[in-house]
Order: structure tokens, then C-alpha cells, then sequence
């Protein structure tokens, strides 16, 4: 990486590279593992603006001496596409066991024909037997409330009978299903994904394929000690694709896409991300997802059959069953996922630490991410609309990370961090790009567009 070629572990030689794993490799032998991951447990961290040139300036390729330079700037600034950037995607990366996916539309089928049954039958009932049902019922009501409550109980225990402990973490998880499920639909997802990209697969002797190789294959070995992290062999397949993109399967495929290598500043950033989605096999959030999800599920079968047995028209029980399913989704379900994101962000963090990454560039980021989109006029989603923590939030909670992180990449013996902090650079290139667009509004306009934003960020 030019721009700081004083804290580049790729740039020059391929001394300089086996120096830099030699130091990291270091941390599986003097720092004992689950003491690492318990100190670590409350650490934060973000990512920085790693080059000390202007904004505006493009930052050149990463060059390994042994593979030759990327053909591709890897600018932050160059970017197709910048939605949210997702890893794990919503949809691909957290599959159900199959047989879920047939039987789950046919319990709502089911539940929506009983409680429509049962509201036509009350409706046939003549209205003195419907009085001496609403008399037994009052009689009877602390035996109700006694039935109702007992089922409450099930719930409650097959929920705590079925919690677990999150690997690194040690936090508790809901597992529904077994672990062996998501093997075979695991192979299933990446059969759909390969097929899907076959003629866009970079080949193995390409620049990019072999930076995303050597990343991985150094986190992998640089955190070697966690069972988790040696039982997967890690299989890369970059994608010639502009999405801003990365995600890895629960059996350790990883699929990264030639748009993020755009989007990234340096080997830091993506050493970072990478870990990121490693974290997310690692901790198993696949298996976690589809778990709270066919619970949440098959709790709110009941309320489905209430609400079709209580609205007096299908009309109104299919609003009813739209704004049961919105809630569960925006209380639940999306919460959910984006607190898998912060755990992954967390333990991400570690992986890279341990292999001597500048943990310090890893906020910046999401900083570049949300100035970009800034530039480009997106505009910004309330964080509970998504299943993402927003770029801000993001950045804020990696920079309260980054301490304990530096901490553990310490112990490993890594390397001295030179040169100024990378979220420094990127804060003063921010001061200087405001008073630059600043300088670029007409002296002499008194009026203000009320229709274009205050600043007007120069094209990059």
C-alpha cells in the first residue's frame, strides 16, 4: 500500500510480508486463548482512513512482490454501488432446515383456516347458546387463565431447555435445530451460489483472488487456536461483481465481491471486514437466526388464529395478520440481526488483532461508507428499518472496541503501530474536504437552495 508504506506489510518485498506473519503467528503461542477472549469481551474498534493524502486523491492497488500489482485501484471513493453494505446476506446466509421451509406456509394455512372456522362458527351459534358460553366461560375463567399459563410455562422452558453457549463469546443462544441440518443445506447454498457465478469467478492466478487468499489464509492461521476457526477449511471464490459485498457460508465458503475491494483503503480494512464474516461462521449465526425465527414462528401461529377467529371479516383479519407479522419483524426479528452484526463486528475485531492488523483502520470504514453515500444523495434509513446497524453507529461502537483490541494485539508481539492514527487522517482530510466545498460557494449568494444540501461535496 503506498500513502504509508512505514505500516504496509504487503508493500516492498516479500520480506516484509513474512515478517508480518511471523509476528502474528506468534500470538497462538504466548497468549492463552480463552483468557484473550474474556479480556477481550468488552473491547470496541473502527475502522480508519488509512492513506495520509487527501480525499480526493485515488489510493493505488495493493502489490504483493510475489503476485505482482493489482490491476484495480482499491479507491474508496470508487464505488458502483453503495447501498448498506451487507454481510451475510439477509436472505442467502441464514438458511432454514428444509423441511421448515415446506411445513412453514401450510401451519399458517392451518392456522388461518381454524381461526376463520371458529369465528363462522360462533357466528352460527344462536345467541342463547352464545350467552351460556359467555356464562361458562366467566365461571370458569380462572381455569382458563390456569390453561393459558401452563402453555405460557412450555414455551418458557423449551426456550431455556434449548439455550446454549455462543462460541468466544460465552453468550447464550437459542438452538432449535441441530447443527447437522445446516451442513447439507449449506452445500445446497453455495451449489446455488456457484452456479449463479460461474462465468464471473476470478481466477486463482489473478492479483485480487490471491490478496482475499492470503488474507483469509492469515486470519485462519493466526487464530488457529479456536476450534471453530480450524475445523472449517476456508475455501475462497472471489466474484467480478460492483456490489459492495462479502459474506462466508456456515461451512466456511467465502465469496467476496470485486466491488468491496474497490471500496476499501487498505489490507487493513479488509483483513477487518474478512474477519468480520469469518466471525459469523465461527459464532454460527446461521444456525441462530433460523432458530429465534422458526420460534417466533410457531408462537405466533396462536396469535394467527386468534386474529382470524376474532375480526369479524377476512378483510380485516388479513390487516390484522400484516401488522402481527410487521411487528414481530421490527421487534424481533431485525433487532436480532442487527445484534449478530455487533458480535461479529467484536469478535471480528479479535481475529484481526491477533493477526497484527491495524484494528485502528477498522471504524474509518464505515465512515468512508457514509461519506459516500452522502456524496452520492442516498438517503439515510432509520437504523430500526434495518437489519444493519447504521455506518455511524458502526463506527462508534468498533472505536469503543479498538482499546482492548490494541491490547490483544499487543500481547501477540505484534509489530509497533507507526506513523499517526488512521481515524486522525481521515478526521483531518473530513475538515479538509468542508473547508474546501466552503471555499466553493458563491461569495455573493444571499439565498440559500433550500433543495440542495448546505455542502457541496466535490466529485472524487
Amino acid at each position: 500500500l503506498s500513502g504509508n508504506t512505514r505500516n504496509c506489510f504487503l508493500t516492498g518485498s516479500p520480506d516484509s510480508y513474512r515478517n508480518f506473519i511471523g509476528k502474528g503467528l506468534r500470538c497462538l503461542f504466548n497468549v492463552p486463548n480463552t483468557e484473550v477472549y474474556k479480556n477481550a469481551h468488552h473491547s470496541s474498534g473502527r475502522f480508519c482512513f488509512w492513506s495520509s493524502r487527501p480525499l480526493g486523491e485515488k489510493i493505488t492497488s495493493l502489490q504483493i512482490s510475489s503476485v505482482g500489482q493489482l490491476p484495480h485501484h482499491f479507491s474508496a471513493w470508487n464505488i458502483q454501488i453503495i447501498r448498506s453494505f451487507r454481510t451475510s446476506p439477509s436472505f442467502q446466509a441464514a438458511p432454514v432446515p428444509l423441511f421448515w421451509i415446506i411445513v412453514k406456509p401450510a401451519q399458517k394455512l392451518f392456522a388461518i383456516i381454524l381461526g376463520r372456522s371458529i369465528r363462522n362458527w360462533w357466528k352460527a351459534l344462536p345467541p342463547n347458546k352464545q350467552e351460556l358460553f359467555k356464562e361458562s366461560a366467566r365461571k370458569n375463567k380462572w381455569k382458563i387463565l390456569l390453561g393459558v399459563s401452563s402453555l405460557g410455562v412450555l414455551f418458557v422452558v423449551f426456550y431455556f431447555t434449548h439455550l446454549e453457549e455462543t462460541p468466544i463469546t460465552g453468550r447464550a443462544r437459542l438452538l432449535v435445530f441441530g447443527k447437522g441440518h445446516f451442513t447439507e443445506l449449506s452445500q445446497m447454498e453455495y451449489d446455488m451460489w456457484m452456479e449463479e457465478f460461474k462465468s464471473k469467478m476470478l481466477p486463482e492466478t489473478d492479483a485480487r483472488y490471491q490478496v482475499v487468499e492470503r488474507v483469509v489464509g492469515h486470519l485462519s492461521e493466526s487464530n488457529k487456536d479456536i476450534p471453530q476457526v480450524s475445523a472449517l477449511k476456508w475455501v475462497i471464490h472471489v466474484v467480478d461483481e460492483p456490489g459492495v459485498n462479502a459474506f462466508v457460508l456456515p461451512n466456511g465458503q467465502v465469496f467476496v465481491f470485486t466491488g468491496l475491494l474497490n471500496a476499501v483503503s487498505d489490507i487493513h480494512q479488509l483483513s477487518f471486514i474478512l474477519g468480520h464474516e469469518i466471525a459469523h461462521a465461527v459464532l454460527e449465526h446461521a444456525v441462530k437466526k433460523a432458530s429465534l425465527v422458526h420460534f417466533l414462528d410457531f408462537l405466533s401461529l396462536i396469535f394467527l388464529t386468534m386474529i382470524w377467529a376474532i375480526c369479524p371479516r377476512d378483510s380485516l383479519a388479513v390487516v390484522g395478520q400484516w401488522i402481527q407479522s410487521k411487528l414481530q419483524e421490527f421487534m424481533f426479528d431485525r433487532p436480532y440481526s442487527r445484534t449478530l452484526e455487533a458480535e461479529a463486528d467484536k469478535v471480528g475485531l479479535q481475529f484481526a488483532a491477533k493477526a497484527c492488523v491495524d484494528v485502528r483502520a477498522s471504524s474509518v470504514f464505515w465512515q468512508q461508507m457514509e461519506l459516500a453515500e452522502t456524496i452520492q444523495g442516498q438517503p439515510k434509513l432509520p437504523e430500526w428499518l434495518s437489519t444493519h446497524p447504521s455506518h455511524e453507529n458502526r463506527a462508534e461502537h468498533l472505536d469503543r472496541l479498538i482499546p482492548e483490541a490494541l491490547k490483544i494485539r499487543e500481547s501477540c508481539n505484534c509489530p509497533s503501530l507507526s506513523g499517526p492514527d488512521p481515524r486522525l487522517i481521515f478526521k483531518l482530510n473530513m475538515q479538509h474536504l468542508l473547508e474546501s466545498s466552503k471555499d466553493q460557494e458563491t461569495p455573493n449568494s444571499t439565498k440559500q437552495d433550500l433543495s440542495k444540501p448546505k455542502l457541496d461535496f466535490p466529485h472524487t
